[in-house]
């Protein structure tokens, strides 16, 4: 299926029944598997101080069996962090025809205070709603109730508050984008972390790439993943929102606008990549292989 006429009704009923499955086949047993690697990477890399020195985690939402793991490094890095509260940055596709329209011609130099759907969305705020039908902050979500329930926080005053936000059309200026004041608040009060998520690659025929330039992921596409992912987070301690906006056209991430917010609201932060793995969407977009996309656990770090 090319990219240029994607139904993107099927893309989301696929993914949120891909998330129902992942999580019924995996049952409790396979979420606690999932939660103890990823307290061992969260520990290994000392997450939780990352967050509580003003830092932020990056957690994909590519499929759970694949990298459930990042996912869940970031949940306890938060629970670890002692935060009163939970800053998490979603990514807002474009699910509807609107609102890819939109976007791209926000990244052909349009204004995005032309746009109808330029700002930030989330429970509790008004205007449009379209993050009721979005994902990538549903694998999270999974995760975070399955380790409360685990350390027996579910029911508790002391479980930190969780608060989404889903920005959408930075184009480049975080700083104009409505609803960011909102989020600039919620950051300056004393207990409060940032993470968010992205899956910043995306790969092979499926996404247009020409079959003699598809890589698979074993045979120099993670390569070529990391060396792209680590491009991007080079532009965004830089500041250089504008040109990470472009960057993240060309590398297919649907990190653009969760990016440019967190670096806008946390300062200047240097990305590593932790962890990096790979779900296959082959049949997700009814193409051959290969067509994957990359899953990144990244620590973003206050700059000295």
């Amino acid at each position: 299926m090319a990219q240029s006429n994607l139904d993107r009704e099927a893309i989301k009923a696929y993914v949120h029944r891909m998330i129902e499955e992942d999580v019924a086949r995996l049952g409790e047993g396979g979420l606690a598997r999932l939660s103890d690697r990823g307290l061992a990477l969260s520990e290994k890399f000392k997450l939780a101080e990352t967050l509580r020195e003003g830092g932020a985690v990056l957690f994909p939402h590519a499929g759970l069996p694949d990298c459930g793991h990042q996912i869940a490094a970031a949940v306890h890095a938060c629970l670890d962090s002692g935060a009163e509260r939970v800053l998490a940055i979603g990514v807002l596709h474009a699910l509807t025809d609107e609102l890819e329209a939109a976007r791209v011609r926000v990244a052909r130099g349009g204004d995005p205070a032309d746009e109808e759907f330029w700002g930030i969305q989330g429970p509790g705020l008004p205007g449009h709603s379209h993050w009721r039908d979005e994902f990538s902050l549903r694998p999270f979500r999974v995760l975070w109730e399955f380790e409360l329930r685990r350390r027996g926080l579910s029911a508790s005053d002391s479980a930190p508050e969780l608060i989404e936000r889903y920005p959408y059309l930075a184009g480049g200026q975080p700083e104009r984008l409505p609803g960011i004041e909102e989020l600039q608040a919620i950051v300056e009060q004393p207990g409060t972390v940032v993470v968010t998520t992205a899956d910043p690659f995306h790969h092979g025929i499926g996404y247009g790439d020409p079959p003699d330039r598809a890589l698979f992921p074993e045979q120099g596409g993670l390569d070529l993943a990391k060396r792209t992912i680590e491009e991007g987070l080079a532009l965004l301690e830089r500041g250089e929102y504008r040109a990470f906006n472009q960057h993240c056209v060309e590398a297919k991430s649907d990190g653009r606008d969760a990016g440019q917010v967190v670096r806008y609201l946390l300062g200047p932060l240097r990305g590593r990549v932790l962890d990096l793995a790979y779900t296959d969407t082959t049949e997700m977009y009814d193409a051959p292989a290969p067509t994957w996309v990359a899953a990144a656990l990244i620590e973003l770090k206050p700059v000295p």
